[in-house]
């Protein structure tokens, strides 16, 4: 029986994980022999590296201990809720979750067969530090949205500012007919929660509406 009430965790990609004796001769082999496209190499020498054929990626590791098990890599939007659920139901924890140098906040677990599975989050940290100078903005906001804005900034471990530069940016990068966001869905639910909790009762639109 389950210890804790599955959370609601929205998966954006699934990656194979191969391991292999060698990443230039496995590349040679997979780009050469089976048509596929190297989308990325990681270590120098290299030891880990992503090969797409259509649309889809695999990735190919020659870190592995053994390869007598299948590995599988999960993106998803909530690591760390995952990690908690998996934790308190006893699952056999390869590798503890910890922010990564490539980017991505995860961890491994062993299934009873031997099988491993990673899941992992964006965090956006990869490259270079971008030098950068804040300004003061005199900045009025309509009281109950200001309130949401603070309790989403702790959320997400952020300053406010930090957050409404992620915001911003992200209303600038198109999405289909609309705008990307930078929330994942699972805190697009807990916005919901912090509306209700602030009363807020406009929608996305109610700013053309403001007047004090």
């Amino acid at each position: 029986m389950p210890l804790a009430t599955p959370p609601d965790i929205d998966c954006e990609h699934v990656f194979p994980l191969l391991a292999v004796n060698g990443i230039n001769e496995a590349l040679e082999y997979y780009t050469s022999k089976l048509g596929f496209r190297i989308q990325f190499t990681w270590g120098d020498p290299p030891n880990f590296a992503g090969v797409r054929i259509g649309e889809v990626t695999i990735h190919l590791s020659a870190n592995m201990p053994t390869a007598s098990g299948n590995y599988v890599y999960f993106v998803v939007n909530d690591a760390k809720e995952l990690y908690e659920f998996h934790a308190a139901n006893g699952v056999q924890i390869v590798e503890p979750p910890a922010d990564r140098d490539y980017g991505l906040h995860d961890y491994r677990i062993r299934d009873p067969y031997g099988n491993e599975l990673a899941f992992g989050h964006n965090i956006y940290n990869v490259g270079p530090p971008i030098k950068i100078e804040r300004v003061d903005v005199p900045v009025r906001l309509e009281k109950r949205l200001a309130a949401l804005l603070y309790d989403l900034a702790v959320h997400k471990g952020m300053t406010v500012s930090s957050c409404l530069e992620e915001t911003l940016l992200h209303t600038f990068e198109p999405l289909a007919d609309g705008v990307a966001s930078p929330h994942t869905k699972s805190t697009l639910r807990y916005i919901e929660e912090l509306k209700k909790k602030h009363g807020i009762d406009y929608d996305s639109h109610g700013s053309y509406r403001f007047k004090e």
